[in-house]
């Protein structure tokens, strides 16, 4: 599935390469901590791979419907901080990533409901 492919590759540290293989003509962010465009896209992967090379993901969910993809994550960071992600893409017609939504949570130590978040 290109959304994996895509977020794998640009989190692990290739994001240019990611940017080539899966984003269409334009590239839309409504992350409010990245810029519009593949290039802001690139610089902002770019710097947190060298800031957090040891960090981790693992998708627990894919859901896709249409043109839209949700990716369910759970990343581990330096210092064992562990986040649940939801990452929102819409493809083009030729199947190409053209625009990004995103939320990101902590997870807590302790849970009022004791179910995991992913």
């Amino acid at each position: 599935m290109n959304a994996i492919a895509f977020y794998k590759m640009a989190y692990d540290g290739n994001p240019r390469k990611a940017v080539e293989l899966y984003v269409g003509s334009q590239y839309i962010q409504h992350n409010p901590a990245v810029g519009d465009g593949p290039q802001a896209f690139i610089d902002y992967f770019d710097k947190m791979n060298k800031e957090y090379p040891s960090k981790s993901i693992a998708f627990v969910r894919i859901i896709a419907e249409g043109d839209l993809v949700a990716l369910h994550t759970h990343q581990i960071w330096p210092d064992n901080d562990q986040y649940v992600t939801m990452d929102f893409f819409r493809f083009d017609g030729n199947g190409k990533i053209i625009e990004h939504w995103d939320a990101i949570q902590e997870i807590p130590d302790e849970s009022a409901n004791g179910n995991t978040m992913y």
